[in-house]
């Protein structure tokens, strides 16, 4: 690969991925698109059959789908059985950031004198790395990051500009965090005495695991008591609130604008869509998936797709609907008696 040009050969990315390629090996491209937006420099990708129509009229140099699609294909292919899987490998190759990793500490960033760094730690301009800090090995600290008292940042680990770690906090290898996001802030915790609010000190910390990565401006707040722990290869999108003593399990992924609250667990492999909201204290077992929008206010123990509310539809019908909503509950009464009338009750 060349490096400065960014530019590969066919032949090298089917080795890369361990694609078949048919076409020319020779041929360089500079980059990833589209099959509708894709020029003659670039490598367009097929993982989805809505998309199937556009393939046809494709100019990429080469694409990258299923052996199923090939024939059809106009242009060299690379063939896989995971294309998705592939585009994102592909995707990784040609990102703009690699190879451009800074190092070093600038001048205006404020590190405590009792800080332990690893080998190419890099600290931008602004950060602020407080007191019995450690970042390991090739740990990336952007402009404007705050790392406060006794956190631990894992090897690999990268934080965008303005990210927020508070004290205490772990974090494990190659996670990265993007901008805005605060990890370790005080849970929602306080006592009511009947005219006012007490605050309840929140004690514990977060912990989160390898290959985690987190969205801009999403929160995950500390323990009260416990640690609020997020497991491995968990993926988090942006705006996602996490409450104090949540527990997600490995390889979990929650899409924009989940809100957890308090004391839930989520088993591992789980998915939740866009706008999730699930109530405190629940246990949601492994392997399940909840569509976008669903309120969960009950544990759930079984794997499955789970859903709830209603889609959208022509208000003039949702109108109707909701009024016949607010009526099911004396229509369910009134078959009951019918149903008891007909049996001779």
């Amino acid at each position: 690969m060349n490096q400065d040009a960014r530019t590969l050969t066919l032949a090298e990315i089917a080795e890369r991925l361990g694609a078949r390629l048919k076409g020319d090996g020779e041929r360089r491209v500079s980059g990833l698109a589209t099959l509708r937006d894709a020029t003659p420099d670039q490598v367009a990708f097929l993982a989805n059959r809505a998309y199937l129509k556009d393939l046809p009229a494709t100019r990429a140099a080469a694409v990258l789908l299923a052996p199923a699609h090939g024939e059809a294909c106009p242009v060299a292919c690379l063939e896989l059985d995971n294309p998705y899987l592939g585009y994102a490998e592909l995707s990784r190759l040609f990102d703009p950031l690699v190879g451009r990793t800074p190092s070093g500490t600038h001048p205006s960033a404020v590190v405590a004198d009792d800080v332990r760094l690893g080998d190419n730690v890099a600290i931008g301009p602004q950060a602020v790395i407080e007191a019995g800090v450690t970042l390991d090995d090739d740990v990336v600290v952007g402009a404007g990051c705050v790392v406060g008292a006794d956190a631990h940042i894992g090897a690999g680990s990268r934080l965008h500009a303005n990210v927020t770690i508070c004290h205490g906090v772990v974090i494990g290898q190659r996670a990265i965090l993007h901008s805005g996001c605060v990890i370790g802030g005080d849970g929602f915790g306080f006592a009511h005495d009947g005219g006012r609010w007490h605050k309840i000190a929140q004690l514990g910390g977060v912990v989160l695991g390898d290959d985690v990565e987190i969205g801009s401006c999403s929160s995950i707040d500390r323990g009260a008591l416990g640690d609020t722990v997020i497991g491995d290869d968990v993926k988090i999108d942006s705006q996602v609130q996490i409450a104090h003593n949540v527990q997600i399990g490995d390889h979990s992924a929650l899409a924009g604008c989940v809100g957890i609250a308090g004391s839930t667990r989520v088993g591992k492999h789980c998915m939740l869509g866009g706008g999730v909201g699930l109530s405190g204290h629940l246990t949601i077992a492994d392997g399940v998936q909840v569509t976008g929008m669903s309120l969960v206010t009950n544990s759930i123990l079984e794997p499955g797709i789970y859903s709830s509310g209603t889609g959208a539809m022509d208000n003039a019908q949702w109108r109707r609907n909701a009024v016949r909503f607010k009526q099911l509950d004396d229509i369910a009464r009134r078959l009951s008696r019918l149903e008891k009338v007909g049996r001779g009750g």
